[in-house]
């Protein structure tokens, strides 16, 4: 988790390694100082017990990150339990707090997820695995950080709700959250004896892996004015259409996390049941963004870093030089109304310019970067910090064998030009049980085949694997979902949400090539005279906030939509680099100081 009160530190906490005969659970908290390049590990007594399956999110709060529930089993997997605790951690003094409620609590759970809404926590779903069957969950909880209770919403039973799910996307929204995707196992009926006929062949019910690929909306509201202090938020679920262009085939185990108003996807797996005995597997190492307000995905791609050209500094002064004056021409007229002074008395005001030095920091080390996303796997961690996407762990498959990567890399949203290894670990070597030794004694081929495999791996030297637990391939959020092939498949496309590429809001639009702090000078004055215009439709005279707020308020709102176009402008940028084209100018900006020749 990116710390919320520190755009220099990765959090990491909890967890399980399994290498094949002993499972371990860990309960320490990891500290990832990017600026400095080091690791910290930090150990408390009051910290959670040992587990994993858990969910934590941060809070409105930047202060605060809630922890909910997880499971743990022991070493030999003799025992398993899952966790219903609640805690609380200061990312600022590394302090664990168990919240004890009073009333009704969630139960306990694994798999689930959590994001969080102005003062409350969002918890849905997740699965419980008992000794007898595995539960999955579609239960809503809404926990209120100032009244420290839970709540969980009647919902009529006409509304459209998400089925129960584990290992879905729930993503934070300006009007509640959204929910994407997920995997759960259903109840299905088979012959029991296909080799007979007619009504000789029998049935018998089995639970069958889904992949969801649907989306909702919770649309969540303050209670009314003059309810009670702990009347708790209204709550809607509203079906969304599928998003458009989504990753196909549809995979399990594909992380997402948010991003400036988008969802950052990566990996996952999708299975193909061969027999009720044996499962193809093909994993992933795709990255999308997923564009929340169009619902529509788009495909992030790895492209080596643009060789600029070097400008003669004249050649680019009228069009800086205009946008500069504009810009301190509003600041001048916002100024003379601060002061009380006219507007003819504007011109003679005299700014504090600040100047910006931009010093670049050294690497502490030079790290490799290739421009290939990490080794195919499901269930990996990501996090954006500082419009950095950082990409840890995971897990990967071969035959009976799961390793789970011990790796962190590290990619550039905003520039895509490569990916960065910051670390990985060499794999450790799995433990066979005696149940495989056994099978791999009966079928030479089989061990052959495996030895084969195995080179392969060395060969392309992949990144560090550990492995999870084997429990997990039969009823965890971990284990593999295998796709569903229905009729409802010949609608999905039906079922899409029918978007465009490009939305035409009438507000200024980033160019090809321009980056946020250029779009920005460009169109300041455009950003400024928008956000005045909406301040006055809120009753707020833009004269009682200060010169830099405005301009960081302005600044905020070009940024949004810099990243909002951001996929579009990426393919037109990789189709004006296929021609040639290296930078777009308006001939109408640059003035007679660019000089050059004109069109005869």
């Amino acid at each position: 988790m990116a710390s919320p009160c520190d755009r220099n530190n990765l959090l990491l906490f909890g967890g399980e390694y399994f290498n094949g005969a002993l499972a371990q659970f860990f309960n320490d908290l990891h500290i990832y100082y990017i600026d400095r390049d080091e690791w910290r590990t930090v150990t408390s007594p009051n910290a959670p017990l040992p587990r994993s399956g858990h969910a934590w999110t941060r809070a409105s709060n930047p202060n605060h990150i809630y922890l909910f529930g997880g499971e743990f089993s022991s070493p030999k997997q003799g025992t398993f339990h899952h966790y219903s605790d609640f805690w609380r951690l200061e990312p600022a003094t590394r302090e664990w707090t168990k919240i004890e409620c009073k009333g009704k609590t969630p139960p306990a759970r694994s798999g689930h997820r959590m994001t969080y809404w102005k003062q409350y926590i969002i918890l849905f779903g997740g699965f419980q695995d008992t000794s007898n069957q595995t539960k999955y969950l579609a239960d809503l909880w809404i926990f209120d950080t100032q009244n420290f209770s839970w709540f969980s919403p009647t919902l009529p039973p006409a509304q459209l709700k998400p089925d129960p799910r584990s290992s879905f996307t729930l993503l934070p929204h300006e009007q509640g959250a959204v929910l994407y995707g997920g995997y759960s196992r259903v109840k299905a009926t088979v012959a029991a004896n296909k080799q007979a006929k007619g009504s000789a062949q029998g049935q018998r019910n089995i639970l069958k892996p889904m992949v969801h690929d649907d989306c909702f909306f919770l649309r969540m509201s303050l209670p009314a004015e003059g309810s009670p202090a702990t009347a708790p938020p209204v709550v809607r679920w509203e079906r969304r259409k599928k998003p458009a262009n989504a990753p196909n085939p549809k995979r399990a185990g594909s992380t997402m996390t948010w991003h400036k108003g988008r969802g950052i996807l990566f990996g996952g797996v999708h299975d193909v049941e061969q027999s009720e005995e044996g499962i193809d597997s093909e994993f992933f190492r795709e990255l999308f963004a997923w564009n929340i307000e169009r619902n529509r995905f788009f495909p992030l791609v790895l492209r080596k870093a643009r060789q600029q050209k070097k400008q003669v500094v004249e050649q680019r002064g009228g069009r800086r030089n205009r946008a500069q004056d504009r810009e301190e021409e509003l600041l001048r007229q916002l100024a003379a109304l601060e002061t009380g002074k006219s507007l003819e008395d504007a011109e003679d005001m005299e700014l504090d310019k600040k100047e910006e030095s931009e010093e670049e920091v050294k690497p502490l080390r030079e790290m490799p970067i290739t421009m290939e996303l990490p080794h195919q796997r499901f269930n990996a961690q990501l996090v954006v910090q500082d419009d950095v996407l950082y990409i840890y762990g995971g897990t990967f498959e071969q035959k009976d064998r799961e390793f789970t990567f011990d790796d962190l890399y590290a990619v550039d949203l905003g520039k895509m030009d490569g990916c960065k290894e910051i670390f990985n670990r060499p794999v450790e070597d799995w433990i066979d049980s005696e149940d495989e030794d056994e099978d791999d004694e009966d079928d030479e081929d089989d061990e052959d085949y495996d030895e084969d495999e195995d080179e392969e791996m060395e060969e392309e030297e992949k990144p560090t694997l550990h492995t999870e637990s084997k429990r997990k391939k039969k009823v965890d959020e971990a284990s593999v979902a295998g796709s569903e092939t229905t009729a409802a498949a010949s609608t999905e496309d039906d079922d899409t949400e029918a978007t465009e590429e490009t939305v035409d809001d009438g507000l200024p639009h980033p160019r090809p090539f321009e980056s946020r702090r250029d779009f920005f000078v460009r169109t300041t004055a455009e950003w400024q005279e928008i956000l005045m215009t909406n301040l006055r439709w809120k009753n707020i005279q833009p004269e009682t906030l200060a010169i830099k707020e405005i301009k960081a308020k302005a600044f905020e709102l070009s940024e949004e939509k810099w990243w909002d176009c951001r996929e579009e402008i990426t393919a037109l940028e990789e189709e004006q680099e296929a021609a040639g084209i290296q930078e777009v100018v308006s001939l109408a900006e640059r003035g007679d100081a660019s000089g050059g020749a004109k069109r005869r």
